[in-house]
């Protein structure tokens, strides 16, 4: 499998904070092929070896506007560490209905395609939301993810609203409010 041509934007580049534009229906072939090859780019990316051998780092998302298209659409391509299958998500027109009031942070880190350097500090999430979207067909469906699905949801909409998830680090005190949250 050839890995595909996916230029993804730097944080420097000012297109990642234009808030992206609904999408209508029906979706032409080219966003669609643009799609699936982003699902096949973050797969390939969580392969070891692949990752190896074309210099990519591991995604498990990625937003339009990352490839300097500001539509409202993401894809999530999760890698089920047992099985080995990938749950996918093609996202469109996204919007939070219902969220948690827990919140939770990745202990780790949360880290982005986009943001290429290391940065310290905890970003709160919500740990379980409902958002309400269109399929690639247009139909309107709703879905209910949790942990770290919804901690991707919630980085690829912000996404969407041009904002990075390093803007929502404290920047005089990273871990602030830290032992409100619960790790993932």
């Amino acid at each position: 499998m050839n890995l595909p041509n996916i230029k993804i934007l730097d944080e420097k580049n000012k297109i990642l904070r234009t808030i992206s534009k609904d999408v209508t229906f029906p979706i032409d072939e080219e966003t669609k092929k643009l799609i699936y090859d982003a699902i096949t780019y973050l797969e390939m990316s969580q392969d070891d070896d692949i990752a190896l051998e074309y210099d990519l780092r591991a995604g498990m998302g990625l937003a339009f506007i990352q490839m300097g298209i500001p539509k409202r659409i993401f894809v999530i391509a999760n890698k089920d560490e047992n099985s080995g299958k990938f749950e996918e998500h093609i996202i469109i027109n996204p919007t939070i209905v219902a969220q948690s009031e827990e919140l939770v942070y990745v202990g780790e880190g949360e880290g982005c395609l986009s943001v290429n350097r290391p940065v310290d500090g905890i970003v709160p999430r919500h740990a379980r939301i409902t958002v309400k979207y269109n399929d690639i067909e247009g139909k309107e469906k709703t879905v209910r993810v949790r942990e770290d699905i919804a901690v991707a949801f919630q980085h690829e909409i912000d996404h969407l609203n041009g904002i990075l998830f390093v803007d929502k680090i404290d920047k005089k005190n990273p871990y602030k409010n830290k032992e409100k949250m619960r790790e993932i």
